[in-house]
């Protein structure tokens, strides 16, 4: 047996982890795969019930599990609080040692009508990596308030070590060799000093896997070309901060940031897997969130944390056959194309769950 903490947290993340159960007890129930989902209370539900964002017993339940799968934390709800329900995420990964983020970049053709990008551009194909360092940088850095000549200051410290970037640029490389053989790694090394020993520790390893071409790009040209030509992207490393920012953009360029799944992965076998997407305060509760993303997410916590691939791939045919029979949800809804069905949260899950089936 399996054990899963699951993390609903705040806004639609009680219906998508909702949906993603659903989704595992299927496709588990008709493999033989046993499941035990554990709820965990963490983010704003935890501060409003336990003051804090993550209890400790909350924080060795998710350790102990095989998994966690995580739903959304925060919200404008707990804006003024002494400390912000993401301290939640950021712990779990810390104390999880998940260093190593995936969000894989996808682009469906059937939605490529869904995408903000020209048609010639989005249909010459998306499918690319995004590996994340997860646990270092500026997120982590030393950070505090002061008074200077100019009055207030605030400051974030960006801070890399050698072991740090070696073991996440490794990670890229092995997952470059089983895919295209290209890697990119992507920094600001013409300003950051942080970028440049990053820089020379990925030229440093490209001796331990010569099969595969780098290139380094500027994280400005990144976010450039990922817009102009995304077709030429495999697999993305960088650090923190950049990873960040650069895959809700690439989420942008697929027709919704509730299509992308990640994996948070460290050193062992148990990883936490979330949508990228945020709690989306203002439509909770209305049953009309995207599920796909959590779902795909568990998809990967099969394939990475339970090594139930034949599972894994099950689930990830069902979303890509109902988003070719032209289910959709309102993020993914496109008015000129009368033949679409437009479906609530719920809904959905169903659809999916009669494919599995």
């Amino acid at each position: 047996m399996f054990e899963i903490a699951c993390v609903s947290g705040d806004g639609i993340g009680p219906e998508i982890i909702a949906s993603a159960k659903k989704v595992l007890n299927a496709v588990c129930k008709k493999s033989g795969v046993d499941l035990k989902f554990v709820d965990v209370t963490a983010g704003g539900a935890s501060i409003d019930k336990y003051g804090v964002p993550l209890t400790e017993e909350a924080l060795n339940t998710a350790k102990n599990a095989d998994a966690v799968l995580l739903g959304a934390v925060g919200g404008p709800k707990w804006d003024n609080a002494k400390e912000r329900p993401e301290k939640a995420l950021l712990t779990l990964r810390k104390e999880m040692g998940l260093y190593c983020n995936l969000r894989k970049v996808t682009l469906y053709p059937c939605l490529t009508e869904a995408s903000p990008l020209k048609a010639e551009v989005a249909e010459r194909g998306i499918d690319y990596i995004i590996v994340r360092e997860l646990t270092g940088g500026i997120y982590f850095g030393e950070k505090g308030y002061r008074t200077g000549v100019f009055g207030r200051e605030a400051y974030d410290i960006e801070r890399y070590s050698e072991i740090e970037i070696e073991r996440i640029v490794r990670i890229a490389y092995e997952l470059a060799e089983k895919r295209k053989r290209k890697l990119i790694s992507v920094d600001k090394a013409n300003v950051l000093e942080t970028s440049r020993l990053w820089r020379k520790i990925v030229h440093d390893l490209n001796e331990d896997y010569p099969t595969v071409a780098l290139s380094d790009m500027l994280v400005d040209n990144t976010a450039m070309q990922m817009v102009l030509n995304p077709s030429a992207f495999d697999v993305i490393v960088t650090n923190n901060m950049f990873g960040d920012i650069l895959s809700d953009l690439g989420a942008a360029t697929v027709g919704s940031i509730g299509l992308m799944a990640s994996a948070s992965l460290g050193d062992s076998t148990v990883g936490m897997y979330e949508a990228i997407h945020g709690s989306a305060p203002d439509i909770a509760g209305q049953n009309i969130a995207n599920p796909i993303a959590t779902i795909l997410s568990s998809a990967m916590m099969l394939r990475y944390s339970l090594d139930c691939e034949e599972e894994a791939n099950i689930i990830e045919s069902a979303v890509e056959r109902i988003l070719f029979e032209g289910f959709r949800t309102k993020d993914i809804a496109n008015a000129d194309t009368p033949k679409e069905k437009i479906l609530s949260t719920t809904e959905m899950t169903d659809e999916i769950i009669k494919r599995i089936n």
